[in-house]
């Protein structure tokens, strides 16, 4: 096949320098013929119910499909362009209608089930029983087993659906890259030095004066958080929270494809014969009802609320008294509570940060893996998007003189910049699988953040919450990167359920508060000196500043996102559901001009819907296998490696093969319990908790 086009050149590694807009819907072209072609045989008698057979045909070529799309994706989300944007936009429901109808199909259906039914099924392994069972599940949930007029709309919706979420996404992205508020270097009082040198810098480079802030987070937040302008704070706290709203270009309104997209959801779930999308979200989950799920939360909430009651009294007393500000405003909060903290700890996260010079941190998490998985972590070679994005290597040592064996590769974007959408994320960019007729395929993962870039030579400098970011993304890479499973659909994060897939990233999060770790990840940016002990111990002493006004927090979007998706027509009172949740559980009161759920991703664009709840269930989880390394360190280092090898052969390398529960047991030896995260967000009120 000739290689002209980059995208049908998937022998190796995507030619990411080479990818243009102008490659995108010849190549799409290509693929869905062949992808077409398979399925038509996959179907046909030619091609028996079996395993192998089947995967051979059909797998191959959809793989090939599924890794070109996902490369243009991912461009789309790292290196926006208005051609690119355009050739996206043409394609996707291309690629929707394809896996709508492949989900869909009654003929392939039939021969899966068939497949699973049969004697020898019995004889599969684990893993293959796990992914075929998955399959069948899926179908059904993909309206395999609709028909007529019903099956049509399925189909519509599902395009809809896809074409909607493009949008909220752009719009998101849009109202970010669009808003640029041009100061004096008067007005930024208590900013710290390095986040005024850059906003400077920003204004330069567009030929003005002054200083240039935007809302992506390495230049917002450090001004709420430290600016002592209260006005300038309250108008990019307004810019922030309405973005993508009515107060901004109509033509940017996610309002519209809110509504839109919970009508279409809940569509969806009748004609799958559920009461409410958020049943549909369910299945493939630990979580068993909507229910049960509320239940969960609110239980969270009363757990939380009494040291949350106590925090923000002082806070409100603390601003009043010391900070002039008798009513706390939300665009008080970050600030009010940035000097409490410093009061309180005398500590403030700008202390810390010139101790976080990048690279440091990454060379230290690097040697974190590699001793507590045993695995090495080579910087390597590929084509990038970006100069600023890195590529490096896992490998496990062999025996003797033997050469390393590859275990996965993984790209790291750290940066913000204009046309990267917001956030922090992992995403697959190849499974490992035992490739039909061509070997082992390893897997390659994205990591993306956007932190602050460095500045004039100067090294880029991590704040602590980028640092638990940057770990938090790698737990998602390791979980995808290091498995043992050769089976497409099982292997890494593939067919984890979603309310678990959180674990092992939230587990990363934990090293980040360990004396014995910090002392590798840090060196003074200047003197090279690492973190003294007693900044750690007052940092350590400020871990749990608030975590009852945070965990609410979580709770409100979680509860704000199930109650959306659990009770149909809610989609015309989008407004007031978040009202109601807030008058629940939320202790401090949100403007009425706020927008937040406009720009919300991860529920209307990301995968999150009826989901995000995921976040504080699998904190369970990940709180819970942590206490297994706290345990290990009573007698000796909690980076121990028999934990690690144990924790890495029950989760990591398990993946998706069976069920969290399941992992999660083996590695623990019982069920998860629930009083480690108390007892680590500090909110353990001294009674056993619930299981």
């Amino acid at each position: 096949m000739s290689t002209d086009n980059p995208l049908l050149d998937l022998q190796g590694l995507p030619r990411f320098d080479r990818i243009r807009a102008e490659h995108v819907t010849p190549a799409v072209d290509t693929l869905l013929t062949e992808a077409n072609a398979a399925l038509e045989k996959a179907v046909g008698a030619e091609v028996p119910a079996d395993y192998d057979a089947l995967s051979a045909v059909l797998d191959v070529a959809t793989e090939r499909l599924s890794r070109a799309w996902g490369a243009v994706r991912h461009l789309n989300a790292v290196l926006d362009t208005p051609a690119l944007r355009a050739a996206y936009t043409e394609n996707l429901p291309r690629i929707t209608e394809f896996h709508t109808r492949m989900g869909a199909d009654e003929r392939l259906f039939a021969k899966y089930k068939a497949i699973l039914a049969a004697p020898a099924a019995q004889s599969l392994s684990a893993a293959r029983h796990k992914a075929l069972a998955n399959a069948v599940r899926d179908f059904v949930l993909s309206g395999a087993e609709l028909q007529g007029e019903a099956k049509q709309r399925f189909a519509q919706i599902q395009e809809a659906q896809a074409e909607l979420a493009r949008r909220f996404s752009e719009h998101v992205l849009d109202a970010t890259d669009g808003y640029a508020l041009y100061v004096d270097a008067a007005e930024l009082d208590g900013v710290p030095d390095d986040v005024i040198q850059s906003a400077h810098a920003a204004a330069q480079a567009d030929g003005r004066e002054g200083c240039k802030l935007t809302l992506h987070f390495p230049s917002y937040f450090p001004v709420m958080q430290y600016g002592r302008n209260r006005a300038l704070r309250e108008k990019l706290y307004t810019a922030y929270v309405t973005r993508a709203s009515e107060f901004g270009p109509a033509e940017r309104d996610n309002g519209p494809l809110m509504r839109e997209l919970l009508a279409l959801r809940q569509e969806e779930a009748r004609l799958l014969g559920k009461t409410s999308y958020a049943e549909v979200s369910l299945v493939p989950k630990m979580a068993q009802s909507p229910q049960q799920v509320i239940d969960f939360l609110r239980d969270l909430a009363r757990r939380a609320r009494p040291g949350a009651e106590r925090d923000l009294a002082e806070l409100r007393a603390f601003a009043r008294d010391e900070l002039g500000l008798p009513e706390l405003q939300a665009w008080d909060m970050p600030f009010a509570s940035e000097r409490l903290k410093e009061k309180r700890y005398a500590f403030s996260d700008q202390e810390v940060k010139p101790y976080f010079v990048q690279e440091r941190v990454l060379d230290g998490l690097f040697r974190i893996i590699e001793t507590l998985f045993e695995v090495r972590i080579r910087p390597d070679e590929a084509p990038v998007w970006h100069p600023s994005v890195r590529f490096y290597r896992i490998e496990r040592p062999s025996a003797g003189d033997a050469a390393p064996e590859l275990v996965g590769q993984f790209y790291l974007d750290p940066h913000a910049r204009a046309g990267k959408r917001p956030g922090a994320w992992m995403d697959g960019m190849r499974d490992r699988w035992a490739r039909p007729g061509s070997g082992l395929q390893t897997p390659v993962a994205h990591l993306v953040c956007n932190f602050a870039p460095p500045l004039d030579g100067h090294p880029a400098l991590l704040t602590h919450d980028d640092v638990q970011t940057l770990f938090h993304e790698f737990g998602h890479g390791l979980h995808h990167l290091l498995t043992q499973v050769d089976d497409l659909g099982v292997s890494g994060i593939s067919g984890v359920e979603w309310d678990a897939v959180e674990l092992p990233s939230q587990f990363m999060e934990n090293l980040c508060w360990e004396w014995e770790v910090l002392q590798r990840l840090t060196a003074h940016v200047d003197s090279g000196e690492p973190l003294p002990r007693d900044l750690f111990e007052r940092m350590l002493a400020a871990k749990n500043f608030h975590s009852g006004l945070q965990m609410l927090r979580q709770v409100e979007f979680s509860l704000i996102d199930m109650r959306l998706h659990a009770e149909p027509g809610n989609e015309t009172r989008i407004d007031a559901v978040a009202a109601e949740v807030r008058a629940e559980v939320a202790l401090v009161p949100t403007p009425t001009f706020n927008r937040f759920l406009n720009s919300f991703s991860h529920i209307f664009a990301g995968g999150y819907a009826a989901g995000y709840y995921s976040y504080k269930w699998a904190e369970v989880l990940s709180a819970d296998a942590w206490s297994a390394f706290e345990e290990a360190a009573r007698s000796g280092s909690v980076l121990d490696v028999p934990t690690g090898r144990r924790y890495r052969r029950s989760v990591l390398e398990a993946g998706g093969s069976r069920s969290a529960m399941e992992s999660f047991k083996t590695f623990r030896g019982r069920e998860p319990r629930i009083d480690a995260l108390l007892r680590h967000q500090g909110l353990d009120d001294g009674h056993t908790p619930a299981a």
